[in-house]
Formats: C-alpha cells, sequence, structure tokens
C-alpha cells in the first residue's frame, strides 16, 4: 500500500507537470528554511527527504577546528570524536542530526510558502525550457484579451504577447479566437518566462508553407528568399533541389488548394510564388512577375537592374504605390529600374546619336556597316543590353499574295424531296416511294387553295359562332391498311 505522501507527490508532479525530484527538492528547502526560522539563521542547515517514507531529516552541519569561535558553524575536534566515533582531521565538516519533535505554527507557514515559491520556479523553468526549444516555430492560441497595445494568447501552462507592432493592419481580433502566430523570442522574467509573438514576420509564411507543402517539409523544394509587406502582398521565391520537380506547381497544389489554405490563415493577404534562378538577370525578371519584362540590363558594381517593359504593362510591373518593384527589390536584393519600351529606345536613339556627334568631333570614321544581302530581310538594330527572355515584339509581316479569281461554281440543280411531280406522287404507292405519308399532308397539298378561297370569304362575312363539337383527332394510318386508304384519298380527290 502506498504512503500518502507519495501519493500526494506524485498528484502534485501530475498537476504541476513537474518531476519528482524537483519537488522534492522544493520540499527539502522548505523545510531547511523553516528550522532556521525557529533554531537560527546563520547555521547551515541541511533537510535530507526519504522519498519512500517521506521522513525528513534535518541535518547541521559545522567544520571541526581546534580552537572554537562560532559554536553555530565550527565544532571542536573532541566534539566532533564523540559524534563520529573516530579522530577526526582539522578543517573536516560534520553533520549532526537536530531533527525537532514538531516546528510549530509559524515554521509550518513559513515552509508553505517556501514550497509553494519553489514549485513557481520551477514550474516557471519548466516552461522556459519548453518554449526556448519552440522559439521560430508557430504556435496555436487563443485570445484571452484585447487590450489597446497588445493582444494576450492563451497557451498551454504560458501566455503570449502579440504587440501593436506585430499585429497586421485591418486584421481584428475577439475573445475565444484561435489564431496562429511565429514566436519571436522568449524573454526571462521575474514573473515567469514572457513569449513575444507577432504575425507579421515573414518567416510565418516560411513555417505555413512547410506545414502545407509536403515537399518543402522534406526538402525536396527550397525556399530561396521572401518579401512580405504584412496584409496587402508578399513574393516567394522557391527552387527545387531534384530534377524533374516543379518548385512553383508544388507550392501551389492541385487547383491551387495548398496556397489558398496558406492565404485563409494569413486572412487574403495577396502571395506570388516565383521559381528562382541562379541568373541574376532571369531572377529579376521572374521576380517583377505578372508583369512581362524584355530585357533586363544588370550592373554589377552599382547593383542596380534596368528593366524594360511594355508600355501597356509600365503601371503593372510598378505596381500600386510601388508595391510590386519594391517587393521585387527585397526579394531580389538588387536595385531595379522599370522603363518603358518606347522611353528605353529613345535614350538608346539619343546615346547612339551622342556616341556619333562624339566620334564626330574626334574626327574617328563611321562603323562599317554589315553587309546584308539582298535577298536577306532587313534586320531591326540590335540594342546592346542582356536580353532575358526576350519575347517577339511584333511577327513580321508576310507579302500579300497575288489574288486568285475563284473558280466558278457549277450549278446546282434543285430537287424537291421525293424528286417527283404532284400526279406521280399521287398515283405512286407508297411502299414505291419509300416514305409512308399522312392523309392529312395529301388533303393539305390539294385543298390549299380551297382553304384559301374559304379564308378569304371568311374575311368579308362577320364571323360566327363556333360550334362546340367533339374534338378532332390526328389520325395515323398503319402499314397493313395503307393500299386501302390510299385508294380512298384517290376516290376523294377525283
Amino acid at each position: 500500500m502506498k504512503n500518502d505522501f507519495l501519493i500526494a507527490i506524485t498528484q502534485l508532479c501530475a498537476e504541476k507537470n513537474l518531476s519528482k525530484e524537483v519537488v522534492i527538492e522544493a520540499l527539502e528547502a522548505a523545510l531547511a528554511s523553516a528550522y532556521k526560522k525557529n533554531f537560527g539563521s546563520n547555521q547551515e542547515v541541511i533537510v535530507r527527504l526519504d522519498s519512500m517514507s517521506g521522513q525528513p531529516k534535518v541535518l547541521v552541519r559545522r567544520t571541526v577546528v581546534e580552537a572554537v569561535t562560532d559554536p553555530a558553524l565550527e565544532i571542536s575536534v573532541e566534539e566532533a570524536k564523540r559524534l563520529l566515533g573516530r579522530q577526526p582531521r582539522v578543517g573536516e565538516q560534520v553533520e549532526e542530526d537536530r531533527t525537532p519533535k514538531e516546528f510549530g505554527r509559524i515554521a509550518a507557514q513559513t515552509a508553505k510558502q517556501v514550497i509553494m515559491q519553489r514549485l513557481r520556479e520551477a514550474e516557471r523553468e519548466v516552461v522556459y525550457d519548453e518554449y526556448t526549444d519552440r522559439e521560430g516555430e508557430i504556435i496555436t492560441g487563443i485570445v484571452q484579451r484585447v487590450e489597446p497595445n497588445r493582444l494576450i494568447i492563451g497557451l498551454p501552462r504560458a501566455e503570449a504577447v502579440l504587440p501593436a507592432s506585430e499585429q497586421v493592419p485591418g486584421e481584428t481580433y475577439r475573445v475565444g479566437q484561435r489564431i496562429k502566430a511565429y514566436l519571436v523570442e522568449v524573454n526571462r522574467t521575474p514573473k515567469g518566462p514572457q513569449l513575444i509573438a507577432s504575425r507579421t514576420h515573414r518567416n510565418l509564411l516560411r513555417r505555413l508553407f512547410e506545414l502545407e507543402v509536403p515537399e518543402i517539409a522534406n526538402g525536396i523544394v527550397e525556399i530561396k528568399g521572401i518579401a512580405r509587406e504584412a496584409g496587402s502582398r508578399s513574393k516567394v521565391a522557391v527552387a527545387a533541389r531534384q530534377p524533374g520537380v516543379d518548385p512553383v506547381g508544388a507550392c501551389v497544389g492541385l487547383r491551387g488548394i495548398r496556397i489558398q489554405n496558406i492565404v485563409n490563415e494569413v486572412n487574403g493577404e495577396k502571395i506570388d510564388v516565383v521559381e528562382w534562378h541562379p541568373d541574376p538577370a532571369m531572377f529579376v525578371a521572374k521576380a517583377l512577375s505578372p508583369a512581362q519584362v524584355l530585357r533586363v540590363v544588370i550592373n554589377e558594381e552599382e547593383k542596380t537592374a534596368t528593366c524594360v517593359v511594355p508600355d501597356r504593362q509600365l503601371s503593372l510591373a510598378i505596381g500600386k504605390e510601388g508595391q510590386n518593384a519594391r517587393l521585387a527589390a527585397k526579394l531580389t536584393g538588387w536595385r531595379i529600374d522599370i522603363k518603358s519600351l518606347s522611353a528605353f529606345r529613345e535614350e538608346e536613339a539619343e546615346r547612339l546619336a551622342r556616341e556619333e556627334a562624339e566620334r564626330a568631333a574626334r574626327g574617328e570614321p563611321a562603323p562599317v556597316a554589315e553587309v546584308v544581302p539582298a535577298s536577306a530581310p532587313p534586320a531591326e538594330p540590335v540594342v546592346p543590353v542582356a536580353p532575358v527572355e526576350v519575347p517577339t515584339l511584333a511577327a513580321p509581316v508576310a507579302e500579300a499574295a497575288p489574288e486568285v479569281a475563284a473558280p466558278e461554281e457549277e450549278p446546282v440543280e434543285e430537287f424537291d424531296e421525293t424528286g417527283m411531280t404532284m400526279e406521280e406522287l399521287l398515283l405512286t404507292p407508297p411502299a414505291e416511294r419509300g416514305r409512308i405519308r399522312f392523309a392529312e399532308e395529301i388533303l393539305g397539298e390539294v385543298g390549299g387553295r380551297k382553304k384559301g378561297r374559304e379564308r378569304g370569304r371568311e374575311e368579308e362575312e362577320p364571323a360566327k359562332p363556333a360550334k362546340k363539337g367533339p374534338r378532332r383527332q390526328r389520325v395515323y394510318f398503319e402499314e397493313d391498311d395503307e393500299e386501302a386508304e390510299y385508294e380512298d384519298i384517290l376516290r376523294r380527290i377525283r
């Protein structure tokens, strides 16, 4: 049967998430403080607690000296010999058992306070060690309090602070809402560990991509860089470590399901995923997506990149308030200058004219033009810049082919449905015609003129009230009595 002391220790360890050794050390320190409270505070007291029975043992440690000056800390050789039962050495420390029968009310209250304080310190140390290892990771908590300058997020056995500077502009929070944040740092304070979280950190996107994209978590796809303006737009550069893997497609997912989950987590923030390229010119061109880049001129010394875009896409490349160009510059690390194609051509024409004027002033001959065969089409002037995926600006216009008169079409004779006259149609049996005709169709063809005359007469005379009678139904002939019905129709026509 277990001792009540062991049961209490086990429950306390489970509630505070502490180890058994930590709790026992706290109890020993509390009993030592209680003993000093009653029997002198200048003694070196050691308490040993039996972990099985729970019985404490108070020991007072003193040093062996030849002449005792402080009885609380020193002991004579003769007294030490009596306690140890052997000849002690000078300077040796001797422990004497001074376990009291009872501590008293004040000593018990002191022991209780010390125990609670030591347990709180031990619990804070455990929480600090736990969240220090999670620094730089995503934490998920529930909003407990919304204050003017900060947000308190409840975590298991801890609280995280989301300052106003780390909150996304435009986001609203309510008590009880579950949110994810990036754990920036963990500080040790007298009141316990202080956890600082962030919703605007760019690594929040990195961790979200690692959660949603298995290829990034496994190392197949690598995130090379992230440029973010929280709450508005972000750009992420990814590269594949294995051949045959599409890094952008892996991040977007089937029908965009992966990137949509990340966008929903950051409350609709737009995310552009671009492919990283080792060539700076290619990388700058891809970073300006979704704008189309015609040419990129790289200046290694000044760390600048001049991008040429079509005139109609100049505003798209710059973005709203320069956001697209600013994010591309952060992502690539290059200072980007965006120019339209017409402006770039004008600058190049001015530069060439200026060089020609300087050459003429120096008296240098003009460069020899390249001889082009007469059969070859005239080539456009080449601008001396580094092309980057330069698409064709305009397709070559093909020479107009001579008009060729279309052959006259032969007249096509028009035939009716059966190719027979009315008389042949009526005199031909249905079996030979290859098609069954109804009596109403034939009567309609023959009696069309008669009905027309009756219709004209009805327009002249006033209309008579129609007589109510049985409704006439349309009758279809079967193939068996087709010949008899045919003879009856001919008889009625004649």
